[in-house]
């Protein structure tokens, strides 16, 4: 599938330069960067759900509790 995207003139340099060094078309690097953010994604949806049930800390109780530990 073809597909337009804008980007800033840097980026773009740098995802040639990457493609380039790599011996990988830009739209591989694409690909492959979007698949990784996806599967990135996927894995902290299964760790949240995973923890859900856990109890919830606000940070000052957990700040205090890391004081007391000597972490902090």
């Amino acid at each position: 599938m073809r597909t337009t995207i804008t980007l800033n003139d840097k980026i773009f340099k740098a995802l040639r330069i990457r493609a380039a060094e790599s011996g990988e078309t830009v739209s591989a690097v694409v690909e492959s960067a979007i698949k990784e953010q996806i599967l990135e994604d996927l894995n902290d949806l299964q760790t949240v759900k995973e923890r859900e049930n856990e109890p919830a800390i606000d940070f000052k109780t957990f700040v205090k509790e890391l004081k007391a530990d000597g972490l902090l």
